[in-house]
């Protein structure tokens, strides 16, 4: 018996951070999720699968275009061609879903109901299911007491939307401890909510398969769903099935040992090389570069970022033009720490470096943080809009300062203090 476990579709969900860049995939972008849940159901179909299994969030929050829960409707429609049943638990963004409440959906669909935990029999398979959906969007409650006790001889499976205990970057939908799973006595529990493919086997396996297309650079790496297989009433294996269409990647990269704004671009050319590596077929990536170390480049980096960018650019190209896109060049890398104190006084040096920290500490002093944010804000509302569109950095802080403003706080306190490591420089009356 074989069934496949998904999760967190987020149907039409836009990827973040890739509007702003007039050389993004933008058709890629646009259908990626769409195009992540089509691979999904074409590979359960080809699986021969006995049913499908689908732990919350197919949407992604208040969405009101129709033409998105419709295409759901087709996807199930297909499964319901092939004779496989789905189990649907609607999560915290279908609560606030007008699809969840507006469109009828075919008969091999199995919602779970939101009033209370139950409990749905595959009699020819000896298969019990057990969820709950969510009724409201802001469900906080441990909903695993009122989960019913498992069938003795058959194989019982737990399907719900939670965050579990102790994971700290997701809001606390539902919370449970892994503990409280695994007294339940079922043998696999079905999770969604929480983005990363997460399996802990024994027993009672317990699983998030992870979200199905990875939609910003804080999802990295492959996206998918699981393929499980059972005999007798146990789990006998788990497979990932990998159907995202755009994969994000985050790469380091150290130029310690850089002189030259070119050496540290042929450097992530480097990485980048290996990345395509070891990654095989013609799947599209998304990367975002990061310098660091300490390296004399260091000035010549934050002083020529555009430069840079185009630098890193056409080594990407060079590799391999359609599969590689640069989605940002993030610079924290740091001049060698004995040029600050050969350039500046003691007091001068010690005042740049409590600069420096407040930089770093700044987002959390939210009083500080709201006060530059209303400066900031009106300031980028003067601004040419051809300003804006020609710079993709303001126009993400004018949309999103709370985000974006601490890291454009630290980058500019980075500038001034390469600047101010230039030599001959003269401060407080002292030439160097």
């Amino acid at each position: 018996m074989k069934f496949v476990h998904t999760a967190d579709i987020h149907l039409d969900s836009p990827l973040r951070g890739l509007s702003a860049y007039p050389d993004a995939p933008a058709e890629r972008v646009r259908t990626a999720t769409r195009d992540a849940f089509y691979n999904l159901i074409t590979q359960a179909i080809e699986e021969s699968v006995d049913f499908v299994v689908i732990a919350g969030d197919v949407y992604d929050g208040d969405w009101k275009d129709f033409n998105t829960g419709l295409f759901f409707v087709r996807q199930m429609g297909r499964l319901r061609q092939a004779g496989i049943p789905v189990y649907l638990l609607y999560g915290n963004h279908d609560a606030d879903s007008e699809m969840t409440k507006g469109l009828e959906l075919p008969d091999n669909v199995h919602v779970f109901s939101s009033r209370k935990a139950e409990t749905f029999r595959m009699d020819a398979l000896k298969v019990a299911l057990h969820g709950r959906s969510f009724k409201s969007s802001a469900t906080t409650d441990n909903l695993l007491p009122g989960y019913p006790e498992p069938i003795l001889g058959w194989l019982n499976i737990g399907v719900l939307h939670t965050a579990l205990e102790g994971n700290s970057e997701h809001a606390k939908y539902a919370p449970c401890s892994v503990g409280e799973l695994q007294a339940k006595g079922y043998q696999y529990w079905a999770l969604g909510h929480v983005h990363e493919h997460w399996i802990q086997q024994g027993e009672t396996t317990i699983a998030y398969s992870g979200n199905l297309q990875g939609r910003h650079i804080r999802e990295c790496g492959p996206r998918g769903a699981l393929l499980v297989t059972a005999e007798a009433g146990e789990i006998t294996g788990i497979e990932r099935l990998e159907v995202d269409v755009l994969r994000w990647h985050a790469l380091e990269v150290d130029i310690s040992g850089a002189e030259t704004l070119r050496a540290a671009a042929r450097l992530a050319g480097q990485h980048i090389e290996r990345l395509l590596d070891s990654v095989a077929g013609n799947l599209p990536m998304a990367v975002r570069i990061t310098f660091t170390g300490q390296s004399v480049a260091h000035r010549d980096l934050l002083g020529q970022e555009s430069q840079l960018r185009q630098e890193v650019i056409a080594q990407a190209v060079a590799l391999n033009p359609d599969r590689i896109w640069i989605e940002k060049i993030r610079i924290v890398s740091q001049a060698p720490h004995d040029r600050l104190s050969t350039v500046l006084d003691n007091e001068s040096a010690d005042a740049l470096m409590e600069l420096e920290s407040l930089a770093k500490t700044a987002a959390s002093d939210s009083d500080f943080m709201n006060s530059l944010q209303q400066d900031i804000q009106i300031l980028l509302e003067k601004l040419p809009h051809e300003i804006l569109q020609a710079m993709p950095d303001l126009k993400e802080l004018r949309r999103d300062p709370a985000s974006h403003l601490p890291g454009q706080l630290e980058h500019a306190v980075a500038v001034l203090m390469a600047k101010l490591q230039e030599s001959p420089v003269q401060i407080a009356g002292r030439e160097s």
